[in-house]
């Protein structure tokens, strides 16, 4: 099983990788361009509207790229420590197949099920 540890953090990584890639990029696209818009019958509003628009997606998907990123610090810590693959809600080994298609999951399927379930109701 060690030798498939090693595999995984193989994969984490490079994904980390990549994802700090994209994250880096993001910030260096969101950075403010001194460009205006000639000719428009709105103006400065239209270009505050766009520029607002533009932050709002760029600040959702670093988000998203943020909570990625700990999810694979969390997965390489517990390959660490010997508790990856385990669940953190009912502490079962959670299914390989999952593992191998999401290997920075903490949750079994049911759990994770439950858990999806449970944010619906709210």
């Amino acid at each position: 099983m060690a030798a498939d540890f090693k595999k995984v953090r193989a994969r984490l990584e490079v994904e980390k990788k990549r994802l700090l890639a994209e994250l880096e990029q993001l910030n260096a696209d969101g950075r403010p361009s001194e460009e205006r818009r000639e000719g428009s019958p709105f103006g400065k509003r239209e270009e505050e509207a766009t520029e607002s628009l533009e932050l709002e997606k760029r600040l959702a998907m670093e988000k998203r790229i943020k909570e990625q990123l700990g999810d694979i610090d969390k997965a390489l810590i517990k390959i660490d420590t010997g508790t990856y693959g385990q669940c953190e809600s009912c502490g079962k080994p959670i299914e390989v197949a999952r593992l191998e298609i999401l290997p920075q999951t903490s949750h079994c399927m049911n759990c994770k099920a439950l858990q999806a379930k449970n944010a619906k109701n709210w």
